[in-house]
């Protein structure tokens, strides 16, 4: 057994008042125990040691987590510098005793099943009763967990909440010029001509933003306004499924008519030009200067901008219903995702694997998952009623999932249940009202949980998805941006999917999800 070494010094500086062990209950060991653990994450490049979530997890555990990272995170692009630094770490031979990562399923069902990575089905269900009876309730997620040979390789992040973006709409405009809350796709359009041409914002200049997003692939969600689809989770350009049947939203003819309808707002003006350059910086500089009308995006980032009453007189930025499509369909296609790619897993070397998940139990228990949501109580929240109420200093000093990230909790590279409870905190009326109004309505889809291929699927997939996918986007842009016409080019569009493999995606597909969901 690894004896601990630095978690003695670490805890012997630290503020942390739980006493050792608390009554025992959470002890896994009876000797300090410490594992290593390689963590790759774009908000967090390695496993800090000094994390006070680090430090209480050790003290109630009896094991703590040694950084054994291989290779660099890229902050400037997320997948490639995760996928870099997990393949280093696999072609080094070194596979630490834990690997957390962003989108880690893919990589473990893949290498789990020649050896890289322990199977977890029957640790599970003997060692780790709490992440079972999560399963119990929630075999679906179960199901999407698992790999083609019916094995589950990682514990992931489950993510807690419904809803996670909406329409917002700048409503001090619209009362300005007169206008109603938009109801339906004609009326948005409407109403965002009018952000275009009657000055809005009274500078007497023609600057006015109408629709503006910080991604781009947000403008493409709206096809759903012409009843079409695009992302059939929270992954952008993902496929889809409807009544048990895949498909990509890329294909269909509802998309097709949304396309059209987007390139002839991309040149009425009606779309922010520099909606494919401008980035994550558009929201904050569009809103700010007084110029941006309307966007989809997530309620308690965005809501926060309402702050920005104190400087532009009668400032309002609210979120509003999805407007009926032409069939008078209302979709909200982007929901929070049941389960997602991220979490962590355990490596074939590991010597102490029933230790292990039981550590990933311990993160299931009521007192860690309140640690990896709200950090360390005394420290970072207290409990009041019965629940974790974060400090007013600690929501007071900046953006809250950063200054969670810098304590170690709200780690989407380790395998955990959020509790949406955290985020309601710093949501602001305007969040809440506009998650209440969306909870009036039934307008979220089926969510598209993802599906692990057997080695001759992945090969089908690895030889058609990229090709696709790249001409996919390619035509997308191209038509909104008025190089051809989606309508006339369509056909010619469909025969070139196909050509490229797009059946046979389809079947393989099809064939994993059935598999996998008892289809």
């Amino acid at each position: 057994m690894r004896k601990l070494s630095l978690v003695a010094a670490l805890l012997a500086g630290s503020a942390i008042t739980t006493p050792a062990f608390a009554d025992g209950h959470l002890q896994i060991v009876d000797e300090p125990l410490e594992l290593t653990i390689q963590m790759n994450h774009a908000r967090y490049p390695v496993y800090e040691e000094s994390w006070p979530v680090e430090q209480a997890a050790s003290e109630l555990t009896g094991i703590h987590l040694i950084n054994d990272t291989v290779g660099a995170n890229m902050r400037t692009d997320e997948n490639t510098g995760r996928t870099e630094a997990l393949n280093l770490m696999l072609a080094s031979g070194n596979i630490p005793d834990i690997v957390g990562s962003s989108r880690i399923r893919d990589f473990v069902n893949q290498y789990g099943p020649e050896g890289a990575f322990v199977p977890l089905n029957d640790l599970i269900a003997e060692h780790a009763p709490n992440i079972a009876a999560y399963y119990a309730e929630r075999p679906d997620i179960e199901a999407a967990v698992k790999a083609s040979d019916g094995q589950m390789y990682y514990i992931p992040y489950l993510p807690d909440g419904k809803y996670g973006r909406a329409y917002w709409i700048r409503t001090d405009w619209l009362n300005k010029l007169g206008l109603e809350m938009p109801e339906t796709v004609d009326e948005y359009e409407a109403v965002l001509r009018a952000f275009k041409t009657q000055d809005p914002n009274g500078n007497g200049l023609n600057d006015e933003v109408p629709f503006f997003a910080r991604q781009w692939p947000e403008l493409i969600r709206l096809v759903t306004l012409w009843d079409g689809r695009a992302h059939g989770s929270d992954t952008y350009h993902d496929f889809l499924v409807e009544d048990g049947k895949i498909d990509h939203g890329y294909i269909g003819e509802g998309y097709r008519d949304g396309i059209a309808n987007l390139a002839r707002w991309y040149a009425e003006g009606l779309v922010d030009a520099e909606i494919f350059t401008r980035g994550s910086s558009a929201r904050d500089f569009l809103l700010s200067e007084n110029l941006g009308g309307s966007t989809h995006d997530w309620f308690a980032s965005t809501s926060g901008y309402n702050r920005l009453s104190s400087d532009i007189d009668g400032f309002e930025f609210k979120a509003f219903l999805p407007p009926a499509s032409p069939s008078g369909r209302r979709i909200e296609e982007h929901r929070r995702i049941l389960v997602k790619p991220d979490g962590w897993a355990i490596g074939h070397t590991n010597e102490h694997q029933v230790e292990t998940i039981k550590y990933f139990d311990f993160w299931f228990t009521e007192e860690g998952r309140r640690l990896a949501n709200f950090g360390v109580e005394g420290m970072h929240y207290d409990m009041v009623d019965g629940k974790a109420i974060f400090k007013k200093e600690f929501l007071d000093q900046g953006p809250v999932n950063r200054s969670l990230w810098a304590v170690g909790s709200q780690l989407q590279a380790r395998g955990f249940f959020q509790d949406y409870g955290y985020e309601i905190q710093w949501s602001n009326e305007f969040a809440l009202e506009g998650i209440a109004l969306y909870d009036t309505g039934d307008y979220l889809i089926e969510d598209f949980l993802g599906v692990a291929f057997t080695p001759e699927e992945q090969k089908v997939y690895d030889r058609t998805w990229g090709t696709i996918r790249d001409y996919m986007l390619e035509r997308q842009q191209s038509w909104i941006l008025g190089n051809g016409d989606v309508m006339a080019d369509w056909d010619a569009y469909i025969e070139q999917i196909n050509g490229m493999g797009m059946p046979e995606l389809l079947v393989v597909m099809q064939s994993a999800y059935d598999r996998q969901y008892g289809g």
